[in-house]
């Protein structure tokens, strides 16, 4: 009996559907199969949790004071106790590990982007336009960072964190560059980007449809490795006072403010640093276990 195009093609939709996963689905699988994927995930989504729905439990906001209750240990009224400035412990921290988990996930995204388009846009074109950023890249990994972040740091008042973020994810981005321009150089003379250039796609399309996204494994681990690092560097940022400005606090600010009180109240220094080391091993776990899953060769990402 002989089969028409049609069900021909239903035949290969429904083998598509029942037959081998999809990458995402493999992926995922190998991540969640693996014991230390499933503890940073619940680990990290522990501490969004607690950075976004832990203030509404408590009854303190972060900017109240106490003028009863200065250095408090912890008690019923101050669960994690009380500050020099009677400002309840509980309510800062978690204002302040928020602040820094946003900061952390927006300048890696922004960092990340920035290093794909660039180093897609020099490895493709070549020629002029791979000399200018790569002089570019070049001239970004030698300036001071840390001493640009500080001149600037009288920009960065309270309401003006967006700015940080944009000038931290400026200095993230560029040994990730120079990776994706390797990879992009390799990918330009793949069967499939000659098939698009002369079918006449633009290079613009050919970058973001065909290149790109084959590296996405690349930059999906690239990315979630910066937000520590972006974690990090805000909080030694802002513990030597060039990160987030008062009134606003992050980690780092909490626990430069906690070193002083640290010997004999502990609780304004332990809580605020137990939770930063918790949040950057819960990143660096999943950052590890995620390029352990898109590796198909490592050992670790099998189940």
């Amino acid at each position: 009996m002989s089969v028409t195009d049609e069900e021909l093609a239903e035949q290969h939709e429904a083998g598509d559907r029942l037959g081998a996963p999809s990458r995402l689905r493999v992926v995922a699988g190998r991540f969640f199969g693996s014991f230390q994927g499933r503890a940073g995930f619940a680990l990290l989504a522990l501490m969004f949790l607690l950075a976004f729905a832990g203030p509404f439990l408590g009854r303190w906001s972060y900017t109240d004071r106490d003028f009863t209750a200065f250095l408090a240990p912890p008690s019923a009224d101050h669960w994690w106790g009380t500050l020099q400035t009677g400002a309840d412990v509980y309510a800062v921290t978690l204002r302040g590990m928020r602040r820094s988990l946003v900061v952390g996930l927006l300048a890696a995204v922004v960092g990340t982007t920035l290093a794909a388009v660039v180093g897609a846009f020099a490895g493709y074109f070549a020629g002029w336009t791979d000399r200018a950023l790569t002089w570019v890249t070049d001239l970004l990994l030698v300036l001071p960072a840390f001493l640009i972040l500080a001149v600037m740091s009288p920009l960065f008042a309270s309401g003006q964190w967006p700015l940080f973020v944009l000038v931290l994810a400026l200095f993230l981005w560029m040994v990730t560059s120079k990776i994706v321009r390797g990879v992009t150089i390799s990918l330009r003379e793949r069967e499939f980007v000659y098939a698009a250039r002369f079918m006449g796609v633009r290079p613009t399309t050919v970058i973001f449809r065909h290149i790109l996204p084959n590296m996405s494994s690349l930059l999906v681990v690239d990315a979630t490795l910066n937000v520590s690092a972006a974690i990090l560097t805000e909080t030694s940022l802002s513990y030597f006072g060039f990160g987030i400005q008062p009134p606003d606090v992050s980690l780092g600010s909490l626990i430069a403010d906690g070193t002083r009180t640290a010997l004999y109240a502990p609780w304004t220094f332990w809580f605020c640093a137990g939770l930063l080391v918790v949040t950057v091993l819960a990143v660096n776990m999943v950052g590890d276990s995620l390029r352990d899953a898109f590796d198909p060769a490592s050992g670790r990402g099998r189940r």
